[in-house]
């Protein structure tokens, strides 16, 4: 069947979208939806059968909805309506939560329902729940709707508020006003505020007589003090108190144009300086809630690393630490090391954000990648242990091969893998030319890599790029990964495993010596970085700055002026460069 997506953005959701339907063999065309005229041409020009709008800011025009059976996937529970539904459900502190599927009609999320799944609610960032529960009631819900669509007798429930089974309501768009809180509330209510606004707008703060958006909150239970002081700084992140507890907030983004979100000593600028530190070893138990963006646990002969990293983007800071801990941990009296991740997003390779921000970008993204590059020869490079890779959430661009280098790779059901930098003007490092190819072989490894799409689980356990694939959510996931790896810790024949790794790589080193990848991909960066020979720094820009055009990911009309010049901020000062130059 032709399906056409119209998106705002081919995100996570849209792209998971794409993977399901694709499986079943229809034909699915994505147009990003930046107007009327494009949304209409695309109909025109494609015919399709079906139209499926899986995240659509924009009103689908009444000549297509009228003409066209088209599905809107919206993040609420039957008759919510209104763009912040998430949001909303955060604030009100609902239980239980869900995701329509509904006809498109002239109001705004008042067609007929198609089909429905609810779920639970976590104390997560709305974020996290977007891309977790929301996704997987999302697929349940696209693909029961997909099937009904097909037997053409089906007819949807209008909408009708009278029935008891609708539970939902109208909700106006969030206000800056809805977020707003007072250090002198207590913790809870102020990480609930913090939850619904992340990733997006944000909560407005005023610290150091300036004001930023801040995101990424942690509640603190051992360190206390007056209300609003700032306790304490930590790997980037900043500690302020509150009535009965403390928050930690990991990112900040100025209040002023052309700012974007950065870890929060490093928006801070200068003003971070006079902080305090109170550093937390990944291997400290202490009791208590805290932020702890790496932390280690150990179950008998198997340890366990965790790292939490905002949004999956690993700045060289990060790469470091998350290295240094592995080392440690291999002291220990252990035979297998699982890399964890965070629950939600596994991991996006360099960190865009603070290259972008940097005085010298191309230093910056130069350091980041040798010190991912690093980490993961550190994963390779395991003798005598052996080295678990489990995705709990979605891994994109460096992110994929820093799994590879597991000796098992491990993913949970419904994942989305982004294999490829291309799209971002970069060759890739990471090992990638020796790591992906030994999985799937050069021909795929190649093919994938430039034809930047994603992949979804299925197709990994497929074609051999990851093991296994289980569990429907992050926590039946980490229970799974906990079996498996304490099965193989047992297996009597486990000696034999290493035995067969080392002769593995011993055998892989007559071919080409690891270093010799390492450095053939960094030539190719080094143009990449220095150069600018595939517009890395336009695009990056342009991915920053959420810059979006229907087919490379930024605004048509604005991408001529920020291709000769961009605007980055600074703290108190603009700098503008000129590319021509």
């Amino acid at each position: 069947m032709k399906i056409l997506f119209l998106t705002t953005a081919f995100n996570g959701l849209a792209q998971r979208a794409w993977l399901e339907l694709d499986r079943l063999n229809h034909q699915v065309r994505v147009q990003i939806a930046t107007d009327a005229v494009v949304m209409e041409n695309a109909v025109e020009e494609f015919q399709p059968e079906l139209i499926i709008a899986p995240f659509l800011k924009k009103k689908i025009p009444e000549n297509i909805w009228k003409n066209h059976v088209c599905l809107v996937i919206h993040p609420g529970i039957k008759g919510d309506r209104g763009a912040s539904s998430l949001d909303w459900a955060i604030l009100k502190e609902e239980k239980e939560w869900g995701v329509t599927l509904l006809q498109a009609t002239e109001k705004m999320d008042a067609g007929a329902i198609w089909a429905s799944r609810t779920f639970p609610m976590r104390k997560v960032p709305k974020a996290c729940l977007y891309r977790h529960e929301v996704t997987q009631a999302a697929m349940e819900s696209l693909l029961e709707a997909v099937e009904k669509f097909e037997h053409k007798s089906f007819q949807p429930t209008p909408l009708d508020y009278a029935n008891p089974d609708i539970k939902g309501t109208w909700n106006r768009s969030t206000r800056p006003s809805d977020y707003q809180f007072s250090w002198t509330d207590a913790a809870a209510d102020i990480l609930k505020k913090i939850r619904a606004a992340d990733s997006e707008p944000g909560v407005l703060i005023q610290l150091f007589d300036e004001e930023y958006y801040a995101f990424g909150g942690h509640l603190e239970e051992r360190l206390t003090g007056n209300a609003g002081q700032i306790l304490a700084k930590r790997n980037q992140a900043i500690c302020i108190a509150t009535a009965d507890n403390a928050i930690w907030l990991t990112h900040l983004k100025a209040n002023q144009e052309g700012a974007i979100k950065l870890p929060a000593t490093l928006a801070l600028g200068q003003d971070a300086d006079v902080i305090p530190s109170d550093e937390r070893s990944p291997f400290d138990q202490k009791s208590g809630a805290t932020f702890q963006e790496i932390r280690y646990e150990q179950e008998g002969e198997v340890g366990f690393i965790y790292f939490d990293f905002y949004n999956g983007a690993m700045n060289v800071d990060q790469c470091n630490r998350l290295r240094e801990t592995i080392i440690e941990a291999k002291k220990r009296p252990i035979k297998i090391i699982v890399l964890m991740g965070g629950e939600d997003v596994w991991s996006n390779g360099i960190h865009l954000n603070t290259i972008e921000y940097a005085d010298n970008p191309a230093d910056e993204s130069w350091a980041n990648i040798n010190a991912i590059d690093d980490l993961i020869l550190e994963i390779i490079q395991s003798p005598n242990h052996y080295m678990v890779a489990a995705l709990q959430g979605n891994a994109g661009a460096g992110g994929v091969p820093f799994a590879l280098a597991g000796d098992k790779v491990l993913a949970r059901n419904g994942i989305v893998l982004n294999p490829h930098t291309k799209n971002m003007g970069l060759y890739g490092s990471e090992y990638w030319t020796y790591l992906l190819p030994k999985r799937i072989g050069t021909e795929k490894a190649n093919h994938f890599t430039e034809q930047c799409l994603p992949w979804g689980t299925a197709l990994a356990k497929e074609i051999g790029l990851i093991d296994d694939v289980f569990g429907a959510t992050a926590a039946d996931f980490r229970q799974e990964v906990k079996k498996v790896a304490h099965e193989i810790a047992g297996l009597s024949y486990f000696d034999k495993l290493l035995m067969a790794k080392r002769f593995q790589q011993k055998k892989d080193s007559r071919v080409k010596a690891l270093a010799k990848y390492r450095e053939e991909e960094l030539v190719r960066m080094r143009v990449n970085f220095y150069e600018n020979d595939e517009n890395y720094d336009e695009k990056r820009y342009w991915f920053v700055h959420k810059i979006y055009d229907a087919e490379q990911g930024q605004s048509v009309e604005d991408r001529d002026w920020y291709s000769s010049r961009r605007k980055i901020y600074r703290r108190r000062k603009w700098e503008s460069i000129d590319y021509d130059k």
